[in-house]
């Protein structure tokens, strides 16, 4: 059998002469590898002869309209994402599988207890995996790399300083989104926002990356690791079996023997090994980023088609005069002439301002949708087009800041008449972020370059949520409810029974029995949390101290068994009774005056 003749090489100047002939696939023919089957093509069942031939140019499922040609259709999302392939990739080594081992084996073992400083010290390892490779392939640092990196280290912090467990989750997945952005970098919206979960689509290939890279290497030392492993392995069966029959003969040499042998839990096996593979993996993603990265940036998003200026405007000019309405509502009850609006209303002036927080939140996150949808159907031909929308689009989010100052009142209003919980603090914080949101795009609309919008939008949200993690929501939740006692003799202890360790010093300013109902499940939860140093949050310790000076339940003696979750107050704590009457207690508010008393001793 003989292999495939080598096509001869193509004669430049026959490209050139069939070319100017007009025939644009001539360049191809003399170096097509297909061409041997040309001939089956043109007299196949499916060529323009067969029984299917005509279908193929005049039937009803023929290609119509302006993608009716192979050559006028667009490219497939695979063309479009090998755009962004990077252009070379550093080849891994066994150092780099080596640091990725001990990630894993450093994860598995700080992480089993729970979250806290360890979550640092991992984070902290798989960063200098990817710093190694990063220096091998010959990147350089940058600013915006130094921003994402340090920003991403405040948020590895969080667990750190406080017990709450929802803020410590989010910062961390926001933490593991910014390290994958401060390893591709991006500036455009596409390289921005597929940047941040990119390192989801890497784990895999990162393991690809390392397995091409040591199958068929040498291993270094073979000579002389391999009569140590087989040694070794000799000398662990001789101490086994000598061992357990010394251990049966002398009661002694038992007791010498159980404490030289390690202690290992099969139960810990299992969520160990998949900490292990965690760790490993990431920092493997990581490593695979850092060898070579997407560049997202080259991902093309076309603008949508342009709409004709009455269609778009229309429906935005009738929604500036609805949100135009509400604005001067709104002035008209700030400025004191609010007692007609009031009286046709039947409501009183803080209900009215504790009414609708939840639908001025959807109404503002409702236009930022209609903002990037307009944006991007948005006439922009001409000068007078473009000025169109940026007069349109800035005067919409103009106004969207009085709904976003609206619903903030509103919620002071919520939080002073019932309280304040931790779904108030954060959805108070969501809305402070999407007002400053709203001012960026303001900014950019006055400005000629918008370049900087999407790192600035991102920036903004990660700013947020560390500062929201970093200032403790329990411990702000806790204060304001004391505070709010302090000043009203008012309290919803359902507000504050639910809180972390984070919560007890300003809980313990409470007076008895508040003090005692308030603290109960949270000394509860820390006479069973044994945790490491390492594995909880700098609160803890602070709380145990706080909780060591004043026993939590009065009457409780030394020596007596341990408070049960239902031993302070088991009625009361969340029924609603005291002097205002009872309502729900939801987080739609519950009695404005309430006053929960422990049930008990």
């Amino acid at each position: 059998m003989t292999g495939p003749s080598t096509p001869a090489p193509t004669d430049p100047q026959s490209t050139s002469d069939s070319q100017a002939s007009g025939d644009p696939y001539a360049p191809y023919a003399a170096g097509d590898p297909y061409a041997p089957y040309a001939s089956v093509a043109s007299h196949g069942p499916y060529s323009a002869d067969a029984p299917h031939g005509p279908y193929a140019a005049r039937g009803p499922y023929a290609p119509q309209g302006r993608y009716g040609s192979p050559e006028a259709s667009g490219p497939t999302f695979g063309d479009r994402l090998h755009v962004t392939d990077p252009g070379r990739r550093a080849a891994a080594t066994p150092r780099v599988l080596l640091f990725a081992l001990l990630t894993g084996l450093l994860t598995a073992w700080l992480l089993y207890d729970g979250v806290g400083a360890n979550l640092l010290i991992c984070g902290a390892a798989a960063a200098a995996v990817a710093g190694v490779v990063a220096r091998a392939a010959g990147r350089r640092i940058r600013p915006w790399t130094v921003v994402w990196s340090l920003l991403a280290l405040a948020l590895l912090a969080v667990p750190a300083c406080w017990d709450a467990g929802r803020p410590a989750l989010l910062a961390s997945g926001c933490a593991l989104g910014l390290a994958s952005l401060a390893l591709h970098g991006g500036r455009r919206w596409s390289g921005v926002l597929l940047a941040l979960p990119a390192l989801l689509w890497q784990l895999v290939p990162g393991v690809g990356w390392i397995w091409d890279a040591m199958e068929g290497r040498p291993l270094p030392g073979r000579g002389r690791i391999v009569p140590v492993l087989k040694a070794l392995a000799v000398a662990a069966v001789l101490l086994t079996v000598f061992g357990l029959l010394f251990a049966s003969a002398d009661a002694g040499m038992a007791d010498l023997l159980a404490g030289l042998r390690p202690s290992i839990d099969v139960h810990q096996l299992p969520l160990r090994g998949l900490l292990f593979a965690l760790g490993a993996l990431t920092a493997l993603g990581f490593a695979h980023i850092a060898a070579g990265p997407r560049r997202w940036d080259r991902l093309a998003v076309r603008p949508g088609r342009e709409r004709r200026r009455l269609e778009w405007a229309l429906p935005l000019v009738a929604l500036n005069l609805m949100f135009g309405a509400f604005a001067v509502i709104q002035a008209v009850v700030v400025l004191g002439g609010a007692d007609a609006l009031l009286s046709n209303t039947g409501m009183s002036r803080s209900e009215y301002a504790r009414q609708g927080f939840w639908q001025l939140s959807v109404i503002t996150v409702l236009t930022l949708v209609v903002v990037a949808v307009a944006k991007r159907w948005a006439p922009r031909t001409t000068p007078g087009d473009r000025r169109l929308a940026r007069v349109l689009l800035g005067l919409l989010c103009l106004l969207a800041l009085v709904v976003v100052a609206s619903a903030l009142g509103r919620m002071w209003f919520y939080v002073d008449a019932s309280g304040l919980t931790r779904l108030r603090l954060w959805v108070l914080v969501v809305e402070i972020w999407l007002g400053v949101v709203f001012l960026l795009l303001i900014t950019a609309g006055l400005t000629r370059g918008t370049g900087w919008l999407p790192r600035a939008v991102v920036l903004s949200g990660m700013l947020t949520v560390a500062v929201y993690g970093l200032m403790g929501p329990d411990a702000i939740v806790a204060e304001q409810n004391v505070a709010r006692y302090e000043r009203s003799q008012q309290i919803d202890l359902r507000n504050v029974r639910e809180l972390s360790a984070d919560a007890v010093p300003a809980l313990d300013r409470l007076p008895e029995p508040q003090r005692t109902c308030a603290l109960q499940l949270i000394r509860v939860d820390l006479d069973q949390d044994v945790r490491p140093w390492y594995a909880a949050g700098a609160s803890a310790p602070r709380a145990r101290g706080i909780l060591a000076e004043r026993h939590c339940c009065r009457g409780r003696r030394r020596g007596a068994a341990p408070a049960s979750r239902r031993g302070c107050c088991p009625r009361g704590a969340g029924s609603g009774s005291g002097s205002a009457g009872s309502g729900s207690g939801g987080e739609a508010g519950g009695p404005a005056g309430s006053v929960l008393l422990p049930v008990g001793p």
